[in-house]
């Protein structure tokens, strides 16, 4: 058998499993950053399952104003050891300067990824179902709105279309497409 048999799922696994942990805090992050109603069923979610590492982190790691340092440190570290993991397996471990790094574009291109999945997704059940109440679109409204708020001021509607979703979602990708570049791949 290749030797690439057991590796290829074995990184595909522990990349799957960081990677929704990472994102997990994440939201976490940003939800708080948004100053989301953290009585929200899938907050409390989030806050439960990302607590037992974020907990201990705080005593060290105090929030600098409005600064998450806890949990930005928790995500840099965790992508950090997914990618040293998944480099491990796959080739060798890069140095520490590229790692950190490649750890920092995998946390903006998450961002990016979030708010534009997000965007998406609200679009899409604002379409479906407008007047449902769900904690999610709650959640989802809490999360785009900051960025939706200022393109609705540039964009007007057009015969009740909204198109500031469409300029965000633009403007996200041409910024994706801006900053990733300067972060290197390791995966």
């Amino acid at each position: 058998m290749p030797n690439d048999y057991l590796t290829i799922p074995l990184i595909f696994l522990i990349n799957t499993l960081f990677s929704l942990y990472i994102l997990a805090v994440m939201l976490r992050l940003l939800l708080q950053s948004v100053r989301a109603n953290s009585r929200n069923p899938v907050a409390q979610f989030l806050i439960t399952i990302t607590q037992p590492l974020l907990r201990p982190l705080r005593r060290f790691l105090p929030p600098m104003g409005n600064i998450d340092t806890a949990s930005l440190f928790l995500l840099l570290v965790l992508t950090m050891v997914k990618l040293t993991i998944i480099s491990s397996l796959a080739l060798s471990v890069p140095p520490l300067p590229v790692l950190l790094l490649a750890s920092i574009g995998d946390l903006v291109g998450l961002i990016f990824d979030v708010f534009k999945i997000a965007i998406f997704i609200q679009v899409i059940l604002s379409w479906v179902a407008p007047t449902t109440y769900n904690p999610v679109t709650i959640l989802l409204y809490d999360l785009t709105e900051p960025l939706l708020r200022p393109a609705r001021n540039l964009v007007p509607s057009i015969g009740g279309l909204d198109l500031s979703p469409l300029v965000v979602l633009i403007a996200l990708q041409v910024a994706s497409m801006l900053i990733e570049p300067w972060f290197p791949r390791i995966i």
